[in-house]
């Protein structure tokens, strides 16, 4: 896996863990580039379920103005360390090598990331006491979706409709690619 050239600095060093790590399954650079856009319109604490290799906590940071900042839970806990590294000089972006509830912690998140697959599947009932009014989250990894309902693999795509039916939020599916798209949930 290689980096464009025109990603910012500390995104290629979280894509060159990734890397090191053998680590596939990274936020893509289009979902990145919205996380990015994201970070730069909010202010307060946003924070990440999934660290990863840290490259979607990077791009994340590529965006952050202010005095925002990000709290980033990872379980397991080879990568966590090797993402500790990557911020240990940014005092703005704090590492929780803790499974993705423990954030509860830490919230209500003016933008909150959702890149676990158990975080996604517990829906919008125990996400949105994780969120301020006004705040957003971020799903990713879908496979865009034309119709409705929305389906995946031949079976409607209950995760999603969730997400876009819930009153407590505003949701749209937003291609980011065209094999992919994420979800932007407002909080009502």
């Amino acid at each position: 896996m290689s980096a464009p050239p025109d990603l910012p600095p500390l995104v290629r060093r979280a894509l060159d863990i990734s890397r090191d790590q053998g680590f596939v399954s990274s936020t893509r650079n289009e979902t990145g580039r919205l996380l990015a856009s994201l970070a730069a319109s909010r202010t307060g604490t946003m924070a990440e379920c999934g660290t990863g290799c840290g490259v979607g906590s990077a791009w994340l940071r590529s965006g952050l103005r202010g005095d925002a900042r990000i709290v980033t839970a990872e379980l397991d806990h080879r990568l966590a360390e090797a993402v500790r590294v990557l911020f240990d000089d940014d005092g703005r972006v704090e590492v929780l090598q803790a499974d993705w509830t423990t954030l509860r912690g830490y919230a209500p998140f003016s933008l909150l990331f959702l890149d676990v697959r158990e975080a996604k599947q517990q829906g919008p009932d125990l996400i949105t006491e994780l969120v301020e009014p006004g705040g957003v989250v971020v799903l990713d990894d879908f496979t865009p979706c034309e119709g409705w309902p929305p389906m995946y693999g031949g079976r409607v795509d209950n995760v999603r409709q969730q997400w876009l039916t819930d009153p407590r939020f505003t949701t749209a599916e937003v291609m980011v690619a065209p094999d992919a798209s994420v979800l932007i949930a407002t909080r009502r």
